[in-house]
């Protein structure tokens, strides 16, 4: 529930719509930069291209070689695509 609270709080909202409101790649890659520590930034996007690689239908194994993520973060990341709020669904559709 303290999770589901932090998702809808007035923060996590500002978040989104200044996410929302950047123009082009190079704005968000100069506003990630500055949000994120580079290990934070770099996980985020390795759980990004894990997603990419399940919707491939990619192995765990294929997956994790590749990437170097660990199987229970591939395992995370693949329930998220399947039970989570659709985000992932939603923006693999988009980017594919």
């Amino acid at each position: 529930m303290e999770l589901e609270k932090q998702l809808q709080s007035k923060e996590t909202r500002e978040l989104a719509r200044a996410i929302l409101r950047l123009r082009n790649e190079e704005e968000a890659l100069m506003f990630f930069r500055d949000l994120f520590t580079l290990e934070e930034l770099a996980d985020a996007s390795r759980r990004w291209a894990v997603a990419r690689m399940l919707e491939k239908k990619m192995t765990f194994d294929e997956i994790e070689r590749k990437t170097g993520m660990s199987s229970a973060t591939i395992a995370r990341v693949n329930y998220w695509i399947h039970h989570g709020m659709g985000g992932y669904k939603l923006m693999l559709k988009r980017c594919s």
